[in-house]
């Protein structure tokens, strides 16, 4: 156990202290505003305030934590050696930056509270993102930090047992098209066919026709496929099903269709299952109530995981929503646009509620690549897909964090604008298991 001390205990300074201590260095941790009982402490011991008491290990506090709401914080670039940090401390504190004040700040996605300017469906921008502007948002920079921060915590307290976590990994798929052609309305249908013909998309016509009639096997069912890598590389996967009704953005076979509801059921066999919130359903807590209920009637238990459609969250709001329906786990942390750390971690942290300046039970886990943003949003082949994927693993590795991958089971169907990249999921695996 490690003892704090701190001039004011802050519901901020519990949460982030928790989060690097304990959750990301399995250090548990105490506080104290105390100055007796801090001197007295015989462990290891660190003090967060403006002046050390003496000579114990001192981090200079910026007064972030101290504060409540939002501020106009005013970020300074700096380096930690070859690492880059902000909130600059003096030559009296044991590390050059306040490490607790910069995690807090890039974790609760304080920015994404203040004023900016939203995509055209309605995100938060990695670009605007200080980790994007500065050049860190392929860095788990908060873990890389703490760890950090643990060589100097042995050097000063040497005698202490300190324990080790293991790195994880978790693939995760979203479901927003079960199938192609298959178990889709009449009118859906013909519409499509129509719509190729017209358009002289002749592979289409012949695949609708071919998958109709059951000549082929529809392209985009590589559940079997996924379920065997899923077994043959003993992988934690989660699916999260698309249910939500019919809209421009959400084209998913409807969920009143038997055979998708049996595909639902037969995953819930294998692996877990979670809600994949429809595009509509970010600010709209009756939608998503709705949903989630729908979910729950087809596998017969509760809905605890979720991720938006589209990646479309709006904070504190989306997570407020889903803390009323009582969902714990958001897979939702991540921009589709770039791959990367949004939270600058990959260590699965609780929400900190800016707007009611607590912590709440709702637990984040944040991806660091997706299929579509590799070839939609970066355009890149399978190839170079393969070295980002490999480049991001080894960062997580590094720090013993959990590696999150976000594919869809039409990216295993070599069709289309998928077209040469099967064989990436696969390959993906290999890498991250290793």
């Amino acid at each position: 156990m490690i003892l704090v001390y701190t001039h004011t205990i802050t519901p901020r300074i519990r949460y982030i202290f928790k989060h690097i201590l304990t959750r990301t260095l399995l250090i548990s941790v105490d506080f104290t505003t105390k100055i007796e009982e801090f001197v007295a402490h015989n462990g290891p011991k660190l003090s967060y305030t403006k002046t050390p008491l003496g000579a114990e290990f001192f981090i200079k506090s910026n007064d972030l934590l101290f504060e409540q709401g939002l501020n106009d914080v005013e970020i300074m670039m700096n380096k930690w050696e070859e690492v880059p940090c902000f909130f600059a401390t003096n030559a009296k504190s044991s590390i050059p930056f306040d490490i607790f004040a910069a995690s807090f700040y890039l974790i609760t996605r304080y920015e994404e509270y203040l004023p900016h300017v939203k995509d055209v469906h309605g995100r938060y921008t990695a670009e605007q993102s200080l980790a994007f502007k500065k050049g860190f948002l392929e860095k788990p920079v908060v873990d890389i930090w703490a760890y950090k921060f643990l060589k100097s915590l042995k050097e000063k307290f040497p005698d202490y047992v300190y324990k080790t976590r293991a790195y994880n990994f978790i693939s995760t798929v979203d479901i927003d098209n079960a199938f192609a052609y298959k178990h889709k309305s009449l009118v859906r249908s013909v519409g499509g066919f129509v719509n190729d013909l017209f358009h002289f998309k002749l592979l289409n016509v012949w695949t609708r026709f071919a998958v109709t009639f059951n000549i082929k096997s529809d392209p985009f069912n590589t559940f079997p496929k996924l379920l065997r890598f899923k077994k043959d590389y003993n992988v934690k996967t989660i699916f999260f099903f698309l249910i939500g009704d019919y809209s421009t953005f959400d084209t998913n076979v409807s969920a009143s269709k038997e055979k998708y509801r049996l595909l639902i059921k037969e995953m819930v066999d294998y692996a877990k299952v979670g809600l994949h919130p429809s595009y509509f359903s970010m600010q709209d807590a009756a939608k998503l109530k709705k949903e989630k209920e729908r979910l729950e009637s087809i596998t017969n238990t509760p809905v605890k995981s979720s991720r938006q459609h589209y990646l479309r969250f709006s904070l504190p709001e989306t997570y407020q929503n889903l803390i009323d329906l009582e969902i714990e786990e958001d897979y939702s942390m991540g921009y589709a646009s770039n791959v990367g750390f949004r939270a600058s971690t990959c260590t699965p942290f609780y929400f900190y509620d800016l707007d009611f300046e607590i912590q709440t039970p709702l637990k984040i886990f944040p991806f660091a690549v997706m299929d579509t943003t590799l070839n939609d949003y970066m355009k890149l082949t399978p190839k170079q897909s393969l070295g980002r994927i490999r480049d991001l693993k080894n960062e997580v590795k590094a720090v013993n964090g959990t590696f999150i991958t976000l594919f869809h089971n039409e990216s295993l169907s070599d069709y289309i604008r998928w077209k040469g990249w099967k064989r990436l999921y696969e390959s993906m695996l290999k890498i991250a298991t290793s």
